[in-house]
């Protein structure tokens, strides 16, 4: 979503970026919350690695630009596959609505 004529700073300390594997998302009527998290086997809990705000606007964009994206790195790279529901690494990592676990803070 690089707009022409804006230009864009990437600080060293955001360079590296971060790594996450999981997404939990919340919203109210005027913004969502994204909190990117990184989840690993053996560990209990995952962690956030960073959170996001955003207008409801702003979300519907964004989704609007990873769809247009996906669309061209499949065209590129081939079609992404998505984890069969029986994957032993079930739990972690991103997953659809459909097949997401609730997992409770006590879990």
């Amino acid at each position: 979503m690089n707009r022409p004529g804006i230009p864009i700073q990437l600080g060293e300390k955001e360079a590296p970026g971060v790594y996450a594997n999981l997404a939990l998302i919340t919203h109210s009527s005027s913004e969502f919350v994204i909190d990117f998290a990184k989840m690993l086997p053996g560990l209990k809990r995952a962690t956030v690695q960073s959170r996001i705000i955003m207008t409801p606007q702003h979300v519907k964009l964004l989704a609007k630009a990873l769809e247009e994206n996906l669309k061209k790195y499949e065209e590129k790279y081939g079609n992404v596959q998505l984890p069969d529901k029986n994957d032993q690494t079930k739990g972690i990592g991103f997953q659809s609505p459909e097949t997401q676990e609730h997992h409770t803070e006590s879990d």
